[in-house]
Order: C-alpha cells, then structure tokens, then sequence
C-alpha cells in the first residue's frame, strides 16, 4: 500500500558511517536508514566506538553486505522515546553487542539474553525485530536501540576506555563470575590481547592468584604491571610441566588452534578450563577431561544483568581498558595492526573524526 510506504519512511532516521560493501572490501563513508524512534528507544550521537577482532571477522566472513561494523558504542542521548524514564537528553550512554531479544524465554526471563532461545538481535549484521530491517553498527553517527539494553556510563571513567567494557569486558567478565573465581582460588589467564588484558583485570580486582600464560616473552613484564601475580612462557615445556594440577579454573582468550592438552593437565581435580576464542577446530585428548574430572566450557557474552553488574565493579574499583584512540580514517591501517597484533591492548574510534559522505542513502 502506498500509504503504508510513506508511513515507514517517515519512521526512517538517516544515518552515516563506515561500511564495508562486499566481502573483503575497505571500509568507505556509506549513507543508510536506520528505524525511527519507538515508545521505548533512544536516539544517542555516538562519541567512541571500540575496534574488536569479530570486526574483523565479520568483514572477511558471510555477513550482510553493505556492512557497518561496531559494537562497542559510547554515546550521549540526543532523543527519546515517549515512554523513556531510564534516560534524559543529554545523559552519557553505553550500547554493546545485543540490542534486542524475545524477552520472554527462559534465558531472556533470568536476564541472559546472549543465550536467547530464538536467537540476540545483533548490534550490526542482524536483523531489526521491529521492522526486519539490517542493523547497522557503531562506526557512525548515531544509534537508535531500546533503553533495556542502554547502559549509563559509569561515573569516574573515561568514555573512551569504557567502550571495550561492552564487548571485552564483558565477555571475561561472565564466565569469571560463573565459575566464581575469587579469594582463595588460583586462576590461568591465556593470551594477553583485547580480552585477556581485561580478565587479567577482573581476575586480580576479584581476589584470585592470577597466573597469565603467554607465547610472547615481551607480555610477561606487561601481565604483571595488569595485576598478574606471575606469568608463563606457555611454549616452554619445563614452565608447563610445573603447572600441573594446580588450577581451579583457566580462561583461554586466544581464537586461533592451539594445543590445549598442556592447560587441561594444569587444571586440579573438577577443575574447568573455558575456552573464549571460537576456533574452527579444537586441539585436545578427551581422555585428559577423565583424570581428574575436568571440564572444558565456554561461554557467551553477557546480559544486561551481568553487563551493569561489570559496569558497577569498573566503577567501584576504577577499572577500563588500555586502549589507542584513533580517527575513523584509520579503520583500515587498525585493522592491519589488528592482525598482525600490534595493538595493546584495544583499538577505539573517536567518531567526532567520521566524516559525512556526500551521495543519497542506500
């Protein structure tokens, strides 16, 4: 109905940001549509967006092309729906990586809406429960998402530092709080990038004996200056060889195979080794999960719940990520640094760089 066009197309916002067009493409200023607002939405101008490797990913991989990434998104309120109360204009306003669920399913009902039983709305890549449309991400002007999975930035913090909270942060700090880690329990971090550094955090702030494992002798230093109360060549076969039966639970931040056989004999009796990184393959004997009980796990991202209890923790005990700033012409030489992995420990956008692109919206 031609009524009912005109309808949907006043509900549009227009928009700007970085996309990349088809697959494997370098991200160019793009113009597009995102929905209006709905009773329940803010509108927020985005100031810094995070850089995470799933990007990276998503740009290489089977995404939606045109493709917007980000989701690591800090920003300020520049609107508001009509049933609004958790926000007012102005209001600083954090935005991570699931912007909608069904919201009444088992997961949804305990507030772990990454385990959503029909499946998270994605922040970039997914598709809009409103109006079926894509969603486009944080490299841009504005974001329009639903107040429940807005955040208030955490007092005491600097916005740009926070905007890995949402996605880093959040990731290490879920499965931390799951397997309970704290006083009296010895701890393995693996991998010290955007995620590890950030669990090395967590873990130390938390009260546990943290051991960070490495293959790069030039992190150990850095590990312990994170708050890392020793750390370990995880190359070298004697150092490993020491850590048997002696950890209660490890956190593997790492994403690409590796062997995990030297960290499962590390871990104690029903001890748990939780595996971040989603390889294609996994390299590991079963038979070491018998001797000794073990657990190999892994875990999502976060809900809201667990998501503003990680936000009152950062704030209370002053923690963010160490992050480089960079323009939004920069995107494409980060991405390189990326994966070549040059950055210590998060890349994040200042998005007062992003320039609007002339041209009509796609």
């Amino acid at each position: 109905m031609p009524g009912a066009s005109v309808k949907q197309n006043r509900l549009m916002r227009p928009g700007y940001g970085l996309a990349c067009l088809a697959r494997g493409d370098r991200l160019v200023p793009w113009t597009f549509e995102r929905r209006g607002l709905q009773p329940n939405d803010i509108a927020l101008k985005i100031q810094f967006c995070g850089v995470c490797h799933s990007d990276l990913h998503a740009i290489r991989g089977n995404s939606r092309f045109p493709l917007v990434p980000g989701h690591e998104v800090v920003g300020e309120v520049t609107a508001i729906g009509a049933e609004v109360t958790k926000f007012r204009i102005g209001d600083a306003v954090l935005v991570g990586t699931i912007i909608d669920s069904c919201g009444h399913c088992s997961s949804c009902n305990r507030h772990l809406e990454q385990y959503c039983l029909e499946g998270v709305t994605t922040t970039y890549d997914g598709i809009d429960r409103h109006d079926g449309s894509i969603t486009r991400g944080g490299y841009s002007n504005e974001y329009v998402v639903d107040t429940h999975f807005a955040y208030h930035l955490p007092s005491g913090l600097d916005p740009a530092s926070v905007a890995p909270l949402l996605c880093a942060g959040v990731t290490t700090w879920s499965p931390l709080r799951q397997w309970d880690v704290g006083p009296g329990k010895t701890i393995g971090i693996v991998g010290l990038g955007g995620l590890g550094h950030m669990a090395v955090k967590f873990a130390h702030a938390l009260g546990a004996y943290v051991v960070l494992f490495s293959t790069t002798p030039e992190k150990l230093a850095s590990a312990k200056a994170l708050g890392a109360d020793e750390a370990i060549i995880s190359t070298d076969d004697v150092q490993m060889a020491a850590q048997a039966s002696r950890f209660d639970f490890i956190l593997d931040t790492v994403s690409s195979r590796h062997p995990l056989n030297p960290y499962l004999r590390s871990l104690k009796l029903d001890g748990t080794l939780c595996c971040l990184g989603i390889p294609k393959d996994m390299d590991f004997s079963p038979v070491l999960l018998t001797m000794g009980r073990r657990r190999l796990a892994s875990s999502g991202v976060g809900g809201t719940l667990e998501t503003q209890e990680m936000l009152d923790f950062c704030s209370q005990h002053n923690i963010s990520a160490d992050v480089e700033i960079i323009a939004a012409a920069d995107i494409d030489n980060g991405f390189e640094r990326l994966e070549r992995g040059e950055v210590r420990y998060r890349l994040v956008i200042d998005m007062s760089t992003l320039a609007q692109p002339t041209g009509d919206a796609a």
